[in-house]
């Protein structure tokens, strides 16, 4: 009997996974804005940085990765080259992984200022998260 493939991980079970990915390279600051009520056309932006290119190239890797252990890859991705500012698009998630100055230059979080924050937490309940905020 062959087994059933794995459904894609999607919605806040892929935010979830790229989050873990991400603290596992030690990625800073991380916000996960939920975009439902706004008008975007993903569900969730996730954006973190590293403070080194290397760094930045070592999350999106892990965050590939894990996502691909769970049957879940990416619909587009930029930035790997250079590793400054690196996007995956997982279509309902996109995650932005920056370094420190361009993240404070664009400052992404302020154009999705009307979106819900979801409060990541202590970092063991992050991999959970379960409580949104108004930011």
């Amino acid at each position: 009997m062959s087994e059933k493939p794995k459904k894609p991980l999607a919605g806040r079970r892929l935010v979830n996974e790229v989050v873990a990915a991400a603290q596992e390279k030690l990625a800073e600051e991380i916000a996960v804005l939920n975009l439902r009520r706004a008008s975007a056309d993903a569900d969730y932006f996730i954006v973190c940085q590293g403070e080194t290119t290397v760094q930045n190239s070592a999350i999106a890797e892990a965050i590939a990765d894990r996502c691909a252990g769970k049957n879940t890859r990416p619909w587009h991705t930029e930035g790997e080259d250079e590793g400054r500012w690196i996007l995956i698009d997982f279509t309902d998630v996109v995650v932005h992984i920056l370094l420190p100055d361009l993240r404070a230059f664009y400052s992404l979080e302020s154009l999705w200022s009307d979106a819900k924050r979801i409060d990541l937490g202590e970092k063991s309940e992050s991999r959970n998260p379960k409580s949104e905020t108004r930011s």
